[in-house]
């Protein structure tokens, strides 16, 4: 097993839907070719910017084999699994597995606040069910849950926990992970306004969904460090700051269906009670990625 099989640039897919609200696999499949094409390092479907609570079994199953399909490991494939049962959870897992997925990625979703021994629990006990890497993503703001990094160490104890997405939007965070476990610890930012400030801190990687709409920047930036141009990174950064702000502020569903539908690529509908953004909203997101595309042109 590679215990870490991600780096660079993890892309997130949208789930599209019909008029209907069926998931759209077909136009699914055309937004999944797309991200590997341009360059993204890894994709991860049924993320929170492919709507994964909103969808039913048969929906999660359709999204993460036709993932696989398409993908045909090019790149490595992060699925999410999370639920707010162990149970639940551990299906997921090992259909994700037997799908062919690299890894899974798992939240602690919670209605009653969980302890830190339920959530250690819960990561040990889909471990032990499957044989792939597990990416623990601690994001509060939409799990509940806000994973100390003292629990992120005792959860690394778990031989199929391996990586770390730290999604709470602080840096100082990441820096005290990086001493506290060490610089081998793989940890990657999902905080996009903390992109540049996250690779500086050490994430191996960057989980975002904004491959969807400006991949050369996103793929660019990463180059940059990896060539330890700094004055270059800051400039790639700041030329896509603007679009990773508004997407965090509107919502990522909407806002990368939006994108995509001006792109012409095609974004698909949503499942409600999710709405697309309004008139004003994708007025100002046209203007920013004209914007951008200007910069890059001119880059």
């Amino acid at each position: 097993m590679n215990k870490v099989p991600f780096k660079g640039v993890i892309a997130y897919p949208v789930t599209p839907f019909d008029d209907n609200e069926n998931v759209d696999i077909s136009l699914f499949k055309k937004q999944v070719e797309r991200l590997v094409t341009t360059g993204s390092h890894g994709i991860a479907p049924l993320g929170s910017t492919g709507v994964m609570p909103y969808l039913n079994d048969a929906e999660k199953e359709a999204v993460a084999e036709a993932t696989m399909q398409q993908v045909a490991g090019r790149v490595p494939t992060l699925v999410g699994v999370s639920n707010l049962t162990t149970e639940k959870t551990v299906y997921h897992a090992q259909f994700a597995e037997k799908a062919g997925a690299t890894a899974v990625m798992i939240i602690p979703m919670s209605y009653w606040k969980l302890t830190d021994d339920e959530i250690v629990k819960h990561y040990d006990a889909v471990a032990s069910k499957i044989s792939i890497p597990i990416m623990a993503y601690n994001n509060p703001a939409t799990g509940g849950v806000d994973m100390s990094p003292a629990l992120l160490k005792r959860l690394l104890e778990i031989p199929n926990v391996t990586m770390i997405k730290e999604s709470t939007g602080d840096i100082q965070r990441m820096h005290y992970l990086r001493r506290e476990l060490g610089e081998e610890v793989a940890f990657f930012n999902g905080s996009n306004p903390l992109a540049l400030s996250a690779f500086s801190a050490g994430a191996r990687g960057w989980c975002t969904a904004s491959p969807n709409l400006i991949p050369e920047l996103n793929i660019a930036l990463y180059d940059a460090i990896q060539e330890n141009d700094l004055k270059k990174a800051q400039r790639l950064f700041y030329k896509q700051f603007d679009l990773l702000k508004f997407i965090v502020a509107k919502g990522l569903p909407r806002s990368i269906k939006a994108g995509l539908d001006l792109l012409g690529v095609g974004g698909g509908g949503f499942k409600s009670p999710l709405k697309p953004l309004s008139e004003n909203e994708i007025t100002e997101l046209d203007s920013i990625l004209s914007a951008i595309e200007i910069e890059i042109y001119q880059y």
